[in-house]
């Protein structure tokens, strides 16, 4: 292994903190990066990094050395991507960090597809429900579920709304009663999205009509695919992507409640950082993604 390749490895464990974990960024073995830090502390005459059996540290040396070439080796590596694009060459290593559920529902076969034309680019992929701020620099594309965008600091692109249904099990709905209204869940568990106490806030309308309800019951989640499958327990009603429960419904496990009140619009949204011009991997992914989920599997 080239001194280049040991120092991308040495940063890789300063930044994980481990060898095993770098090692699995990498797509090498433990026993490899371990290899190529020594030989790299060997050539340096240094000690890098302090080795218990619980954790690894920097050590002040090493601290420096990761200080000094950091910035080579991320313009190195731009450097290379830029040279690629201006041949049409779509290579190099992707962030993206998505919505667990859209994560586990949708990107397999998107990966997989976008993979088999652009085998070059190397996806990282980190699923969260949690808001990923796109300018901390730790990804280059974050595809997000919320309502209509109004952030000034990024670059977004509004790809298409996603359709939400309201959802429960035939048994549930034959003990406790078929709403026929909003007022009417008021009588019913609702199941709330998020850990908010106060419970989420459900907006329903139909034509000019309006109905506003507070979900307060007695589960609340911060995961789609959570409160789908209490909701096909018996244990309410939930508020949920079509995408997540389209095959509860399929199946007749889930069916849909108050089908002519409509609640609020969503957007299926790509933000980026602050690019003067976005990379060619993002933008050939932010396109293959776009056409996926508007024509090839509309969500």
């Amino acid at each position: 292994m080239g001194e280049l390749e040991a120092v991308r490895v040495f940063l890789a464990v300063a930044e994980k903190r481990g060898f095993a974990a770098a090692a699995t960024a990498l797509g090498m073995t433990p026993s490899a990066a371990t290899r190529a830090v020594a030989a790299l502390e060997a050539r340096l005459g240094v000690q890098l990094f302090i080795r218990t059996t619980r954790t690894v540290a920097l050590t002040a040396a090493g601290a420096l050395y990761a200080e000094r070439v950091r910035p080579l080796t991320a313009g190195l590596e731009q450097a290379a991507q830029e040279t690629r694009e201006t041949q049409g060459l779509v290579a190099g290593a992707l962030r993206v960090a998505a919505p667990l559920s859209l994560g586990l529902k949708v990107l397999p076969s998107v990966l997989t597809q976008f993979g088999l034309v652009h085998p070059s680019v190397r996806v990282a992929l980190s699923l969260t429900d949690s808001f990923v701020d796109i300018l901390d620099g730790s990804v280059d594309l974050a595809i997000r579920i919320s309502g209509v965008p109004t952030d000034k600091s990024t670059i977004w692109r509004k790809l298409c709304p996603v359709p939400r249904l309201l959802v429960a099990a035939p048994g549930y709905l034959s003990a406790r009663g078929v709403p026929g209204s909003p007022e009417d869940l008021a009588e019913h568990e609702l199941l709330a999205y998020g850990t908010d106490p106060a419970g989420e806030s459900w907006e329903l309308r139909q034509g000019d009509k309006r109905g506003t309800i507070r979900a307060a019951g007695r589960f609340r989640a911060d995961s789609g695919d959570l409160l789908a499958d209490l909701a096909v327990n018996g244990e309410g009603i939930a508020l949920l992507p079509r995408f997540i429960v389209a095959d509860a419904l399929a199946s007749g496990r889930l069916v849909q409640v108050l089908e002519a009140w409509s609640p609020g619009e969503l957007w299926l949204t790509l933000f980026y950082p602050p690019y003067e011009r976005l990379p060619l991997r993002v933008a050939t992914f932010s396109d293959f993604f776009e056409i996926y989920v508007t024509q090839t599997r509309p969500l």
